[in-house]
């Protein structure tokens, strides 16, 4: 993974109670990504809004597969490959890098909370590590797991030359200005979990993002990042401030249901979400509306 991180990018694709269809129209939407607006670094598959804990192992695997086959070769491909233990985390990844992932996006196993302490997070990703044949980046996202990836487990962790980064969606920008302050002899890239604290994140050290947002808003989220870069603070700021309650809206508020149906707005497939997940309300359907063109962007 280069120094250059990864620009907000994050392709939805696969979980969709419409059989080959979904996978067709991944296709269709990374068409839309190449070509139409060629933007960010990389595809992150399988991510949290790639539902893939509604997908089956195969269909995992499949959609990562067909991704590969779609987009660029000179694009990085990071496809999610955490499950609940070390050795479906292991055979997962190995399958992932077999079907063409250049990188292994690890999620906190978190069904025994409790017990998920450093110490077994420290063994769980060090074990995963040892036996990628790709580089992997740790993931933290509280809000699905209810566990935050300790600091101190981040600071040993970014030791393994195997482990390159982390993507922190928990929103606490003090403590990712803390793990780029702790992890910055390291051959490490910390990497912002979400549009909504972009701008902080930068300012913080961040390199990257990887946003949900980035599917309807992609061009906007990598122009933040290019503000930001640059030294534009003014500018950045305005357009961070456009995101916040599009961002909250296909996140916190509405999740993928709310994703999939912007999407549909934007011009790509949203589609069904898998169930045991519900479309929206129509009341739930204008909120969102409203959310988006109350900011412009609609």
């Amino acid at each position: 993974m280069s120094n250059g991180g990864i620009p907000g990018r994050l392709l939805r694709g696969g979980g969709r109670d419409d059989g080959p269809r979904g996978l067709t129209v991944t296709r269709d939407n990374l068409y839309v990504r190449e070509t139409v607006i060629p933007i960010g670094h990389s595809f992150v598959v399988q991510g949290s809004n790639g539902e893939f804990p509604f997908l089956t192992s195969s269909e995992r695997l499949e959609v990562v597969s067909r991704v590969r086959q779609a987009m660029s070769k000179d694009k990085l491909l990071l496809a999610g490959s955490g499950c609940e233990s070390t050795q479906a985390t292991v055979e997962m990844t190995l399958s992932m890098a077999q079907v063409g992932a250049d990188a292994a996006m690890v999620v906190t196993p978190c069904y025994y909370r409790g017990r998920m302490n450093s110490a077994a997070l420290i063994h769980h990703y060090t074990k995963v590590a040892d036996l990628s044949p790709i580089p992997v980046v740790l993931y933290s996202v509280p809000a699905n797991t209810g566990l935050d990836l300790p600091v101190d487990a981040v600071v040993t962790l970014s030791q393994h030359p195997n482990i390159v980064g982390i993507k922190d969606s928990g929103g606490d920008v003090t403590r990712i200005g803390l793990i780029v302050h702790k992890t910055r002899r390291q051959d490490f890239q910390v990497l912002a979990g979400s549009a909504g604290f972009l701008l902080p994140s930068y300012a913080m050290g961040a390199v990257g993002g990887i946003c949900a947002l980035a599917n309807v808003l992609g061009a906007q989220v990598c122009q933040l990042e290019r503000l930001c870069r640059t030294g534009q603070w003014e500018d950045a700021q305005k357009l961070q401030h456009r995101l916040i309650e599009p961002n909250t809206a296909v996140t916190r508020r509405f999740g993928i249901p709310g994703l999939k149906k912007t999407m549909d707005w934007f011009g790509y497939y949203g589609g069904p979400c898998r169930a045991p997940l519900q479309e929206l309300s129509p009341a739930e359907e204008e909120a969102l509306r409203t959310d988006f063109t109350s900011n412009g962007w609609l």
